[in-house]
């Protein structure tokens, strides 16, 4: 059997890290995935789906994912069966995340405009990481 599932979607929500009372970090957070075609309306439809990591996964989650970040998520798809206040049984789905990784680069801050950089000479846009080499001819590799 198989039940494995990947997703790329913006944070919708700020990640909420708790503890279970054994001690595990846990996170939660729900992802707006928009789908490859439009409605009847022609207007596309966005999924919210929730995501439930653990762990090391989920310390990761809480300290470098906002809302708005993208992410690319790889778990398994969970139902839970539960009983609402009413006593009505109820089902939900979440994905219970094996890994997350960044989505896009990292978002600029107001603290280091591009402009700075500039100023700084160095390229605009800064050398992010190739220590000031001006195009791919130059990588050592």
């Amino acid at each position: 059997m198989l039940n494995h599932i990947a997703l790329m979607g913006r944070l919708a929500r700020d990640p909420e890290l708790r503890h279970t009372q054994s001690g595990l970090p846990v996170t939660s957070f729900s992802i707006a995935c928009e789908r490859d075609f439009k409605d009847a309306n022609g207007e596309k439809v966005t999924d919210f789906i929730d995501i439930v990591a653990w762990r090391s996964t989920a310390e990761f989650v809480s300290k470098y994912f906002t809302k708005g970040r993208m992410a690319v998520v790889d778990g398994r798809l969970q139902l839970r069966d539960w009983t609402d206040r009413d006593g009505n049984k109820r089902r939900s789905a979440e994905i219970v995340a094996n890994s997350v990784n960044f989505g896009d680069s990292k978002p600029q801050t107001q603290a280091a405009p591009a402009a700075s950089y500039a100023a700084a000479g160095t390229p605009a846009g800064g050398d992010y990481g190739y220590g000031g080499l001006e195009d791919d001819g130059d990588l050592p590799f």
